[in-house]
């Protein structure tokens, strides 16, 4: 079946639709013939329930009541255990790895027919915790921080930002949650390669405990939904919008400009991933923090720049929160939906990604990469997310548009025009620093190239668990994953962005089934770890 699945799709990749794509008045055709059956899936991903007159989406209920209940049962693990998470990335309790609990050699079964035993008890993982950090954050910090901040404020207004942050808080616990189940129960050969994520957590843990037909049924959604999400909102999604600002920037036209970007993009990415976890990492710890700088800094100097109005943007977020302008649909119900909705495009908590890339990491002890994957949540959105935020708000102080004034999703200005997305943060850097939209283009291409290196790990390793680890199906998987980047530059297919971001919360569903079902498993695991650092 596995075999049988993976040419079909080989043979979907190579349809006469991709290879003319460059056809004049091919976008709109495939839009209109995608466009059905990708509203079907929005609509059946984010199908709604009412809830005191408003109509909130079913997934971001479980992922609000999920993260509050983690928060609660760990004793506020995301507040508590944050100086603790800070020094296991800076590597103050890497002795204690050195005192490695025995591991037992184990056989895992794979499909029936891919086994591999665990029999070289120094293999522990590929990278360390920083770079297992830096991976992940590098998938989740993209253009969710620059884009979908500006569509919850102009939608939501100021107010849409206090409870981003307060999502990307309880994310913490989630993220807590999934990135030890992620190590836990994780796969590493005799080679030392690591596999692991969802779909082995869900898999084994739930055949621990004796709900193995469920766990495995699970386990495959979720790899279907990775893979689908890699090629689309991981992959294709950046490309476009990096291309799309290069583009604009520096006025380039031609048919062509587009898959020129692309292709230079698919180059850099796969001299990247062909190289593995390792490369990956290598490159992402180098990335995310000159990307991080680079964005922050900029972003600082445009709030200190204005400090005299910053406590006016606090006063609006804190006001507005809870009793929004009139024009924001909705009202407050409107705005908290607006908040948490992008904080989860944003960081991904409770979607399972990013335990992907966290179980790679070297170590012996599941729950110390957890307290690592909470900062995740804590840079992605408590800190870019609320910085981006505060800049477009400094930028509307003198009213350039109405909050909640809103035409398909784009801003309407007072002048008549539209702007949407990272337009709005490209004219608030623009208006406070000349200039800046290029540093800020700059900082576009560097979180997408850095979201589609992670993105590839994450879609490899569902697409490994499907198939098999054999290096025809790796690099079959490469390449179609390289094609997505070309043509995600090349041309725009709404309906494809629609159906892969629904796709990403689509695997919140699954992995969080398996979550609530594991928390327990993971108590042990943080109090074993607590009692070990803390007799050191």
């Amino acid at each position: 079946m596995g075999r049988s699945l993976l040419f079909s799709l080989l043979s979907l990749s190579s349809t006469p639709i991709f290879a003319t794509s460059s056809t004049k008045g091919l976008d709109e055709k495939i839009n209109n013939g995608f466009m059905p059956f990708a509203e079907w899936w929005e609509n059946l991903i984010l199908a709604e329930i009412p809830i005191f007159g408003q109509n909130i989406p079913l997934v971001l209920i479980v992922l609000i009541l999920g993260a509050l209940f983690f928060t609660l049962y760990f004793g506020f693990v995301n507040i508590r255990h944050f100086p603790t998470a800070i020094q296991v990335v800076r590597g103050k309790y890497d002795d204690f790895e050195k005192v490695q609990p025995q591991l037992k050699p184990q056989v895992f079964e794979v499909d029936g027919d891919l086994v591999d035993t665990i029999k070289d008890e120094g293999h522990l993982g590929e990278v360390n915790h920083f770079q297992a950090l830096a991976t992940a954050v590098s998938g989740t910090v993209g253009l969710g921080n620059i884009a979908m901040v500006a569509v919850a404020i102009s939608i939501g207004g100021p107010g849409a930002t206090f409870w981003m942050v307060l999502a990307g808080l309880l994310g913490m616990s989630s993220k807590f949650v999934e990135c030890t189940l992620g190590v836990k129960y994780r796969d590493i050969d005799k080679d030392g390669n690591v596999f692991g994520g969802p779909m082995y957590y869900l898999s084994r843990g739930l055949k621990e405990m004796g709900l193995s037909h469920l766990g495995k049924l699970l386990s495959v959604v979720f790899a279907i939904l990775c893979v689908g999400a890699s090629f689309g909102g991981g992959n294709a999604f950046q490309s476009n919008q990096a291309a799309a600002q290069i583009i604009e920037r520096f006025g380039l036209s031609g048919e062509s400009s587009g898959s020129i970007i692309g292709v230079i993009f698919a180059l850099l990415a796969g001299i990247v991933i062909i190289g593995g976890i390792k490369r990956i990492a290598k490159v992402t710890e180098k990335v995310v923090p000159f990307m991080a700088i680079l964005y922050v800094g900029a972003s600082l100097f445009i709030i200190f720049s204005h400090i005299e109005w910053v406590d006016d943007a606090f006063g609006l977020i804190l006001t507005e929160a809870f009793t929004p302008k009139a024009t924001i649909t909705g009202g407050f119900i409107g705005v908290l939906i607006q908040g948490f909705r992008r904080a989860a495009f944003s960081n991904e908590a409770g979607a399972g990604s990013a335990a992907i890339a966290h179980s790679a990491v070297n170590t012996a002890h599941p729950a110390s990469e957890g307290l690592v994957g909470l900062l995740e949540p804590f840079i992605d959105t408590v800190l870019i997310c609320t910085m981006t935020a505060i800049v477009i708000i400094l930028f509307n102080m003198d009213g350039m548009f109405v909050y909640g004034n809103v035409v398909d999703g784009q801003a309407l200005m007072h002048d008549g025009s539209r702007l949407g997305g990272v337009n709005i943060t490209s004219m608030a850097f623009e208006n406070s620093i000349s200039g800046s939209s290029y540093v800020l283009m700059v900082a576009v291409c560097l979180f997408a190239f850095s979201t589609i290196l992670s993105w590839s790990y994450y879609g490899l390793q569902a697409w490994k668990y499907l198939f098999g680890r054999g290096k025809f199906v790796d690099l079959t998987y490469k390449v179609i994953f390289l094609l997505f980047t070309v043509l995600g530059a090349a041309i725009t297919l709404d309906a494809v962005i629609k159906f892969s971001d629904a796709m990403i919360l689509a695997m919140v569903f699954p992995n969080m089934i398996g979550l609530l079902i594991l928390f327990p498993k993971v108590k042990k695991e943080l109090a074993k770890y607590i009692s070990i650092i803390s007799k050191g």
